[in-house]
């Protein structure tokens, strides 16, 4: 009470009399004293005087309720702002190039598998909240074609609807993704029969997970870790978004991809007794369940029918210098990532932070397991 009532004296201070601020300042120390040395059955009345002093001397404020709320949305608006600008940003995985050490979005056309069973409503939701997996289902309920398939909109914050007319009915999918009828291979003038499964999709939402921006503040990025950067200025990228990719190079440094899928840097050749890259490197262990491919440079690249992947890095004799203040990034699903083999370095000012926690979905890379 003393705290709030001294608060209120702070705000109101270059509107009262100083008759009537003097009096207050003096109620305030009084009541500091008492409520320190009475006992505790006598601090009742002790507050009741200085209440009634607040209510006389204090002006009251013109919707008192509505400030309080301001105030309190702004306070912590303010906190939020200032945790994610100087502590923590929460982002996510959008594309696949860091599989499987941590997942973007991907999806299982359930079509291909004969008995799959999409959950009931309730099942859907758990699936949801755990594995952050949503289900798109519909039936044919007579014989028809697609007709016309609307690009997806948005009707709440973070919700998109999207509609496919199939047989002169409108079904209408709610919270999907950007791509859903590529991923449902869908397309205008597809036939079904009755009882033809349209869509039966499972989608998979990428990993969501908190970047520590403070430490970099302190030390440099140290090569294996995995980094979250800005676009910006980097050529041949979409600008102003956010990437995550492991670091491999640090700054001035020579860097080249052998036909074995290793990088050397420096002459020194990364394998699985590098920290950081443990798991990068084990394509060579069948027992493994998600084997990498190491890293792969534009001629073996070639062997697996992605030409152009990695033009910097064209053959094992390729080598490539890391700027002044410029670090080399790459995916760990180094068939399927477009990284620092194909646009170059990242520059200092670019990086935000390294990844820290992730905390959505609910699998077995929640928290540091992705590590």
């Amino acid at each position: 009470m003393r705290r709030q009532v001294q608060k209120l004296v702070s705000e109101q201070s270059d509107l009262l009399s100083p008759q009537d601020l003097l009096e207050l300042k003096t109620g305030i120390l009084e009541f500091k004293k008492e409520i320190r040395s009475i006992p505790v059955a006598q601090v009742k009345s002790s507050m009741q005087r200085l209440e009634n002093l607040a209510n006389a001397k204090l002006k009251p404020f013109p919707g008192g309720q509505m400030r309080e709320q301001i105030r309190e949305i702004t306070l912590a608006v303010t906190v939020i702002l200032a945790i994610t600008t100087f502590f923590l940003q929460l982002t996510k995985i959008p594309t696949g190039s860091m599989q499987p050490t941590l997942f973007g979005i991907t999806h299982d056309d359930l079509r291909n598998r004969p008995g799959a069973i999409v959950p009931t409503w309730f099942g859907r939701i758990k699936e949801y909240i755990v594995n952050g997996s949503c289900y798109y289902h519909r039936v044919a309920s007579e014989d028809g074609e697609i007709s016309s398939i609307s690009s997806p909109r948005t009707v709440f914050p973070f919700v998109k609807i999207q509609n496919i007319t199939f047989a002169g009915q409108n079904l209408r999918f709610w919270f999907v993704p950007d791509d859903l009828d590529k991923r449902a291979n869908l397309h205008v003038g597809q036939f079904y029969r009755k009882g033809d499964d349209i869509v039966k999709l499972k989608v998979s939402s990428g990993d969501h997970l908190l970047v520590d921006r403070m430490t970099y503040n302190f030390r440099r990025p140290e090569r294996g870790e995995i980094f979250v950067f800005k676009t910006r200025g980097i050529h041949d990228l979409p600008q102003d978004q956010l990437y995550i990719k492991r670091l491999v190079g640090l700054p001035n440094e020579h860097l080249t991809i052998g036909d074995d899928r290793h990088l050397v840097v420096n002459g020194r050749r990364l394998d699985a007794n590098t920290r950081h890259f443990e798991y990068v490197y084990t394509f060579s262990n069948p027992g493994t369940p998600h084997p990498y491919l190491g890293h792969i440079n534009n001629n073996v690249a070639a062997k697996y029918n992605r030409f152009g992947l990695a033009p910097l890095f064209d053959k094992a004799t390729t080598e490539f210098v890391s700027g002044k203040d410029r670090y080399v990034a790459m995916g760990d699903n180094s068939l399927n990532s477009y990284d620092s083999r194909g646009w170059g370095d990242v520059p200092q000012e670019n990086i935000i932070g390294k990844c820290w926690f992730v905390y959505w979905p609910l699998t077995d890379r929640f928290g540091w397991g992705y590590r």
